[in-house]
């Protein structure tokens, strides 16, 4: 929901987005979300990464099908290598999980460093979801269909975010 309130950070705003393995739906967001940025003017102003909590594809490219749902709608993934969520990531301004489960995991990982009261800037991604909150539904198993469906989650989110983001940096 975009009456979302965020975080003041610094400079730059530094957004980190996570889900299992980083080779779908969070480097699909960070793609798109990084386009969104620059046509708004604000990528001097807001960093934008990605992570898993996993470690299973490190350094690997982003996935295949997530890469041709990207390609197909005008966005260039090919400079995308899976990184693994640690402990200094909580430090970003903002951290967007994409499931349920990728919000425990990241919570643990704050276990005992961190007040949990500290945490106000974990969030699910779709907080700023202007169609919905919840999962991002993890597209891996399935077919085609299911990144078009991330995909679209995805731009509409980021879409909404960008308008915070600019609120919150005081950008209209």
């Amino acid at each position: 929901m975009t009456d979302v309130e965020l975080p003041t950070g610094g400079s730059p705003y530094r957004v980190a987005l996570v889900c299992l393995g980083n080779i779908c739906r969070s480097p699909m967001a960070e793609v798109v979300l990084s386009q969104r940025l620059r046509d708004a003017g604000l990528e001097d102003r807001v960093r934008v990464r990605s992570a898993g909590t996993g470690d299973w594809h490190i350094g690997e490219p982003i996935d295949e099908r997530a890469g041709a749902a990207l390609l197909q709608a005008g966005y260039d993934p090919s400079r995308h290598r899976a990184q693994q969520l640690d402990r200094g990531w909580l430090d970003d301004d903002l951290v967007l999980v994409m499931d349920e489960s990728n919000l425990a995991d990241v919570l643990a990982l704050a276990a005992g460093r961190t007040d949990p009261a500290d945490l106000g800037h974990v969030r699910m991604f779709r907080d700023f979801d202007p169609q919905g909150t919840g999962d991002v539904p993890d597209p891996w198993y399935g077919g085609e269909d299911g990144f078009a469906e991330v995909l679209a989650i995805v731009e509409r989110t980021a879409d909404a975010l960008v308008r915070v983001l600019a609120r919150t940096l005081g950008c209209r």
